[in-house]
């Protein structure tokens, strides 16, 4: 069964750019688009007269101007859409579940604070276990260079960074574009080391080989599956955030992981994520791992 690539819309240029995004990355894949639009009626404590029917004609105005827009801009895809009775972060969660990925639009500046009201697009990202895409927008426009790389944050075990790099290769070998894979590193606290990390750090011949050889590894695989994906590899010292983020200058898409496990307080973005998606002026994929 093909599945569907999802955009989540509120109505804002912001979410429109996300569904242009959406349907460009549909048509790359060779899989259909769907355009969904949470809403649940609410009587409004607001001194307005707002019946559900006026509410309910207003959600589905928002998803008919999508539907639209994306229609005429790629008038061959195939396009479902839906108005989801529900909170927008249940519904969006649950929309996640059965989708190769959920797109949803950021105005670009601060924390996620351009979908729906800025803290429900930070929940999603956190909690759902499906990519999700943060598609910035200036003037209307999405911002990615356009024949630019796509980068891949890449960090632990080979295990630890599959479902990342796999994410990233097919994003790469859709748009027929180069990959940059990174990997930072930094100097251990002394008591952090242990004699066994030393060893294996000393049989590579010294802290950077060693970094080097660990992504040499995780990419290994991957670039036997994807053979026509050109592959860069940069690793570098410093934070992680940091060095992802110099990396990204011309770049359609930057990939980064997020781990699944819950913390004591609920699902958490995670910092190399959270810097990203602050600061990266490309779309950004978070991919939920183990």
């Amino acid at each position: 069964m093909t599945r569907a690539i999802t955009v989540g819309v509120d109505g804002s240029p912001e979410s429109l750019a996300a569904a242009d995004w959406a349907a460009r990355e549909a048509e790359l894949r060779g899989v259909p688009l769907r355009i969904v639009h949470a809403w649940l009626w609410q009587p409004l404590d607001v001194p307005v007269v707002q019946d559900e029917e006026t509410q309910a004609t207003s959600a589905n105005a928002v998803l008919r101007e999508a539907e639209t827009h994306v229609a005429g801009n790629h008038p061959d895809l195939t396009v479902t859409a839906e108005v989801v009775q529900d909170t927008a972060v249940a519904a969006l969660l649950r929309e996640a579940e059965g989708t190769d990925m959920l797109v949803l639009g950021s105005r670009g500046h601060g924390a996620i604070v351009g979908f729906l009201l800025g803290s429900y697009g930070q929940q999603v990202i956190a909690g759902a276990t499906r990519p999700v895409v943060s598609v910035r927008a200036w003037d209307g426009q999405v911002g990615q260079a356009a024949g630019g790389e796509v980068v891949v944050g890449q960090q632990g075990t080979p295990e630890d960074s599959d479902a990342v790099l796999g994410f990233a290769f097919q994003a790469a070998a859709a748009r027929g574009a180069a990959l940059r894979a990174v990997r930072a590193w930094s100097l251990p606290p002394v008591y952090a080391y242990s004699p066994g990390s030393l060893y294996l750090a000393e049989q590579a011949g010294g802290l950077e080989p060693f970094e080097k050889k660990a992504l040499a590894e995780a990419l290994a695989p991957w670039r036997e599956r994807f053979p026509d994906v050109p592959v860069t590899e940069h690793v570098e010292i410093g934070s992680a955030g940091q060095v992802l983020l110099s990396a990204v200058s011309h770049t359609q898409l930057l990939v980064v992981g997020r781990r699944a496990r819950r913390g004591p307080v609920g699902p958490r973005i995670g910092s190399v994520a959270h810097a990203a998606l602050h600061h990266a002026r490309c779309p950004v994929a978070v991919v939920p791992h183990d």
